[in-house]
């Protein structure tokens, strides 16, 4: 069986960092997501609002590094939750379980458009958190055949050639 989804949104409100009675930490987000399509006559896109929680360090990295409007990419697993409202209703949830969250921009495009993300370091304490080019990830605290990148630099593409 194979349960494995991407999604590529906009937070909609800052993460909720909680942590359990065993002292687990956990963030709760929702990323708006566009759908690729209009609607029949080709007007305006609709817009899915989807639940998600990262648990441990993954958790603690999304709550640190993104807040309300910063661009994510999420790659998890789609899990249902059934619970009872107060009414004795029986409702059920659908929600992303993050394995592995990513800045969806850089930081530059990030801050033009009027959000921000201040980090003062490139690497995450385990070393597991890269940074390659503009783009960052976390994976959950496995460890990444990539080193961790110590700074940035970006590339003059004055005379339009490759530098390879």
């Amino acid at each position: 069986m194979l349960n494995h989804i991407v999604i590529m949104g906009r937070l909609t409100r800052d993460p909720e960092l909680r942590t359990t009675q065993a002292g687990v930490s956990v963030a709760s987000f929702t990323v708006a997501v566009d759908r690729d399509f209009g609607g029949r006559d080709g007007g305006e896109r609709q817009t899915d609002f989807i639940d998600c929680v990262a648990w441990r360090q993954t958790g603690e990295f999304v709550s640190k590094y993104f807040h309300k409007g910063s661009m994510i990419v999420v790659s998890g697993r789609l899990q249902s939750r059934k619970w009872q409202d107060r009414d004795g209703n029986n409702r059920t949830n659908w929600e992303i379980n993050a394995d592995n969250v990513y800045f969806g921009e850089s930081r530059a495009s990030a801050n033009s458009n009027g959000g921000s993300y201040s980090r003062d370091d490139n690497s995450y304490s385990n070393n597991s958190y890269s940074n390659s080019g503009s783009y960052g990830s976390y994976d959950g605290g496995r460890q990444s055949s990539a080193p961790a990148a110590s700074t940035f630099s970006e590339l003059d593409d004055g005379d339009g050639e490759l530098p390879f």
